[in-house]
């Protein structure tokens, strides 16, 4: 409080009587920060004192509606437009504001078509002004003088051509050879002036794209690449577009090329995971599916499957390190903490870190989760390593138990393991050889 009352009087102390509305305008801020009732009355006091102030008019119309004054709203904002006719802004703003608040008022429509009608006059290629008035044209039963509209449109002006296609696209057409023709003619005008633009380049391949014209959509992105050699992420479309071409080396090599330069272009390293999963390298799908969760994240188990692989080919270390972003990015998960525990203990190089990986995912679990006969396997080894006989051999005997019927290798594997440990420390003895026994059985 003390701090505005401080701003308050140094407001008043170094404005003249020449700022009165900048004066006003700010005791109204700061009273609306404060919460006071009378900062509407301050901004009405700054309108007051400069009427064609556009902030000032735009609060005092919102105000209007507040107080359901609509008519008061469209008059302020009239007197604004009729009082700066040369720009063209405003003229926007005023055109907007009658057609959102009287998108049902005959009269509203007839002031907006005004106003843009004047506008044209003024700038006769403006797309802004041109999109609106084509509209009010096509909610008007006016068709043709819409047509007639898109004829004004600079064809080599990017935000121009960008309409012109919109407009095209989704007006009706009983000739839609004809229309396709003119789009087609259009995005080559365009796109031979502005090779560069990602936006044009972009809205002209996905036309032809859809329009099952690969090989065009193909040769667009290839000239806007050619002249925008940093646009990664048209030149990653470009690369998917090839595989969809089956153009597989070009693909190939342009994905590269784009990881070469930004090796965190996710939508590359996925297209490419994709591509090798099924051209049979299981190698580099990995690598760059990988890579991709690295980089976007993904669900639980998109990371639990990839993981898996990972560790399925022997490679503990990358299935670590994928897992470890999977947990710090969703902690409560506590398969993905299971798994890790098992990637970390597998790997030599964070081995003697495993024990303490286990326990935190232990003290995490939920009290309705079981833990999986893996990670007690894995689990059992870490508190083996610590010479922790008791706690692995439990371990050990749950996980022989929880092993499913089908899952005979793991769980010979356990048994021998167990079996193992008696032998280790001399003692049952006889116990042991049965447990090999029964692990000899399940290997038939």
């Amino acid at each position: 409080m003390r701090v505005s009352w401080c701003i308050y009087f140094s407001l008043i102390c170094h404005l003249t009587a020449a700022d009165e509305p900048r004066l006003e305008f700010a005791l109204g801020v700061l009273e609306e920060l404060r919460g006071v009732d009378t900062a509407r009355d301050h901004f009405e006091k700054a309108r007051l004192a400069d009427p064609l102030a556009l902030p000032l008019v735009q609060r005092a119309v919102e105000q209007r509606l507040e107080m359901k004054d609509r008519a008061g709203a469209v008059s302020l904002f009239r007197t604004l437009a009729e009082a700066r006719p040369d720009e063209l802004r405003v003229q926007l703003l005023y055109v907007d504001f009658l057609t959102q608040q009287g998108a049902r008022d005959a009269m509203a429509m007839k002031m907006a078509c005004g106003v843009l009608e004047t506008s044209l006059e003024k700038h006769p290629a403006n797309p802004q002004v041109i999109g609106r008035l084509y509209q009010i044209f096509q909610t008007t039963n006016r068709s043709a003088q819409a047509s007639a509209l898109l004829t004004r449109l600079a064809a080599t002006d990017p935000e121009s051509a960008l309409l012109y296609a919109s407009l095209t696209r989704s007006a009706m057409d009983a000739d839609e050879a004809t229309k396709r023709a003119r789009l087609d003619d259009h995005y080559s005008l365009v796109m031979a002036s502005n090779p560069q633009i990602a936006t044009l380049a972009r809205d002209a391949s996905e036309y032809f794209r859809n329009s099952d014209r690969p090989e065009k959509a193909i040769k667009i992105l290839e000239q806007h690449a050619a002249a925008a050699p940093s646009s990664l992420e048209l030149r990653t479309r470009l690369g998917i577009l090839y595989f969809t071409a089956k153009q597989d080396a070009k693909g190939e090599e342009t994905l590269k090329a784009v990881l070469q330069i930004n090796p965190n272009e996710a939508l590359a390293h996925q297209a490419l995971a994709k591509f090798y999963r099924s051209h049979n390298n299981p190698e580099l799908a990995r690598r760059h599916a990988g890579e991709r969760l690295k980089i976007k994240g993904g669900s639980a188990a998109d990371f639990l499957k990839l993981a898996d692989e990972w560790l399925a080919v022997g490679d503990p270390k990358a299935a670590r390190l994928l897992l470890e972003k999977a947990v710090f990015e969703q902690p409560e998960n506590w398969e993905l903490s299971q798994k890790l525990a098992i990637a970390t203990r597998r790997d030599p190089a964070t081995r003697a870190q495993a024990a303490r990986i286990f326990r935190e995912a232990e003290l995490a679990k939920p009290v309705d989760a079981i833990a999986g006969p893996e990670f007690l396997v894995e689990s059992a080894e870490a508190l083996l390593a610590e010479g922790q006989s008791k706690a692995g051999e439990e371990r050990l005997r749950n996980a022989i138990r929880a092993f499913p019927p089908e899952a005979r290798k793991e769980t010979a594997a356990a048994l021998r393991r167990l079996a193992l440990l008696w032998e280790s420390e001399n003692r049952n003895a006889d116990a042991a050889r049965a447990l090999r026994q029964r692990a000899d059985g399940l290997d038939d």
